[in-house]
């Protein structure tokens, strides 16, 4: 029992009544500061992974599982054939190319410019599901090939479906003809079937989605795409397909799966998460301060107590370890009641949504913070609490051995 002896003195110390009531308060401030910043890296890391996953099903309504994009230049030739060869390997369901350029719609006296994008729609709808993100949910209005138009695009030009809409591109060549600017435009019209919205600006702003042969005339492209948009089979890794898809096509051609499409925004979310985390961070430094100033104080009353001990044999190497275990059951007792009450907020949120992000509740996309509990949060959690919890135990020892040398 003597190897348990300085833990166990030390616990003792750690509830039992001490003669000054302001070594007590300071004590229970140290535990309560180090639960509440400890809960609020749980928390606030749930967030930052919440609205990581709010991204991410955002992309499943618009972006394919993997798009391959020529590494130089807009387009690329023999589009046709390589979504063949695409379709031949054994990961992939769906393959097609898509062209993506420039244009300017006009609807009655409004005008606005836009981006144009082609796709083969019945073979897009196997890629991407578009019912789930219209607005309206009627049977194409014209047959097939059916047109789409972001929620940007229909307020901007006051679009309903059924209506025409014009579309301008520049011809790609020849010379720009000043006595008849019109005539270095190519026009056609597409019919509206459907306005869609995503709750992406990128989509939402101004896309518009039509048949691929139409947008191939406009723009004055034969065999040319702008990239070809992929479905892959249930079940498959993305990062192995990428890897697959990349060797299959070379290096002319840039693949990236949905995560990749999108990495600026799930960059900044991280490195907002992680800034955010060295914030907390700081603020359980400043936390582990009341423990060493409530242990400096428990030396300083107990000193009398201590050169009992002393005088029974206990060096000051065994002293200090008193203190060195005390420290540690403040920091510990601190560490774990905050992350057991983070878990038990984040849960909370996430069952019940009972923190509400403010501003207008009709136009705000997510209603109340999105929280993602993720236990290796937990872990990294833990890491900042055992770096503390050493460090002031180093100290309150080195201290308490001072004091018995005086």
């Amino acid at each position: 029992m003597r190897q348990f002896l300085t833990p166990r003195l030390a616990w003792r110390y750690l509830i039992s009544k001490k003669s000054h009531n302001a070594v007590g308060a300071i004590s229970v401030v140290a535990i309560v500061g180090m639960a509440i910043a400890t809960a609020s890296m749980i928390c606030v890391l749930s967030v930052f992974n919440g609205f990581r996953n709010s991204i991410a099903d955002r992309l499943d309504r618009m972006s394919p599982d993997i798009i391959v994009t020529p590494a130089k230049g807009k387009v690329f030739d023999n589009a046709g054939k390589i979504a063949k060869e695409i379709m031949k390997s054994d990961i992939v369901e769906t393959a097609i190319p898509t062209i993506t350029d420039n244009a300017l719609a006009l609807k009655g006296t409004r005008e606005m410019p836009i981006t144009l994008k082609g796709v083969d729609i019945d073979a897009y709808r196997k890629i991407i599901n578009l019912d789930s993100v219209l607005l309206n949910n009627d049977e194409s209005l014209a047959g097939t090939p059916e047109s789409y138009v972001s929620v940007g695009v229909a307020s901007t030009l006051h679009i309903y479906p059924g209506d025409d809409l014009i579309l301008f591109t520049p011809k790609r060549h020849g010379r720009v003809n000043l006595a008849n600017p019109a005539a270095s435009f190519i026009t056609d019209s597409i019919y509206i079937d459907h306005i869609f919205q995503s709750n992406q600006k990128r989509f939402d702003e101004d896309l518009v989605i039509t048949d691929y042969n139409t947008v191939a005339e406009l723009l004055q492209y034969d065999t040319e795409a702008s990239a070809i948009e992929i479905s892959l089979k249930a079940g498959t890794n993305p990062e192995d397909a990428v890897k697959a898809l990349s060797s299959l096509l070379g290096p002319e051609f840039t693949v990236k799966d949905r995560a990749r499409q999108q990495e600026m925004d799930f960059r900044m979310v991280q490195i907002e998460k992680w800034i955010t985390f060295l914030l907390l961070f700081f603020i359980l430094i400043i936390a582990s301060f009341n423990i060493i100033s409530s242990l400096s104080m428990l030396v300083l009353e107990k000193k009398n107590s201590l050169s009992t001990l002393r005088a029974l044999g206990l060096d000051m190497h065994k002293i200090g370890s008193i203190f060195f275990w005390e420290s540690l059951f403040i920091t510990s007792i601190g560490g774990i009641s905050g992350i057991i009450g983070g878990v038990i907020l984040c849960l909370a949120q996430q069952k019940y949504g009972f923190i509400k992000i403010a501003g207008d509740p009709g136009a705000l996309v997510i209603k109340s913070y999105p929280v993602a509990l993720e236990y290796t949060d937990i872990l990294f959690t833990l890491i900042p609490i055992a770096i503390i919890g050493l460090a002031t135990a180093f100290i309150t020892s080195a201290y308490a051995r001072s004091q018995c040398r005086s």
